[in-house]
């Protein structure tokens, strides 16, 4: 679920094993999963509860822990060409979790803003995403949880319908924009882990 913009990503990397290398984009929009459940991981993010967003960042962010506890080298192979590795998944969690919570800050304190760009993709290269230490990645990405859960705890009365605009024309309320988010972690944990959402 990888665009070259802001939409979530999925198990497309590059055909080599090497984490350095490019990862082919996908340049699907993912907003469909707003209006509908997601096929792949199970989710119904139109039935989600936007109070409930905090606390099913937090449990996705206790998956991913339990993720990273693994073996440091079995986190960095890839299942296959084309596959992200375990670890790299979770390197784009925590950073999606980061990005959110500034897209979620733009909304409620500018009107109606333009995200700026994320390339992705290239951040997944320029970081080494696959080469980075499972247990900094840890804590990081349990930090950048916490954040965004407390922010969108926060998030209260008529702050669910602050817009925000994405660069491809995708616009969001804070409301679509908490489903949206968590679908992109959740269906990640079940791309590593196999687990779809019951």
């Amino acid at each position: 679920m990888r665009t070259s913009e802001n939409t979530p990503a999925t198990a497309t990397a590059a055909a080599a094993a090497s984490p350095a290398e490019g990862i082919v984009p996908d340049t699907k929009d993912w907003t469909w999963v707003l209006e509908r459940p997601c096929p792949d991981c199970g989710l119904d993010t139109p039935r989600v509860v936007r109070e409930g967003v905090a606390g099913m960042v937090r449990a996705n962010a206790r998956g991913w822990l339990e993720v990273l506890a693994g073996d440091a080298e079995g986190l960095r192979r890839r299942p296959a060409p084309g596959v992200w590795s375990g670890l790299e998944y979770a390197c784009h969690v925590r950073d999606v979790f980061r990005l959110f919570h500034v897209r979620l800050s733009l909304m409620l304190g500018q009107d109606d803003p333009l995200f700026p760009d994320w390339d992705q993709d290239g951040t997944a290269v320029a970081e080494r995403y696959g080469e980075q230490d499972p247990r900094v990645v840890a804590g990081e990405l349990a930090e950048a949880a916490e954040t965004l859960a407390g922010a969108f705890e926060a998030v209260a009365g008529e702050q669910w319908g602050r817009t925000g605009n994405r660069g491809d024309g995708a616009r969001f309320t804070v409301e679509s924009f908490s489903r949206y988010l968590v679908h992109d972690p959740v269906h990640h944990l079940v791309d590593v882990t196999g687990e779809r959402v019951v």
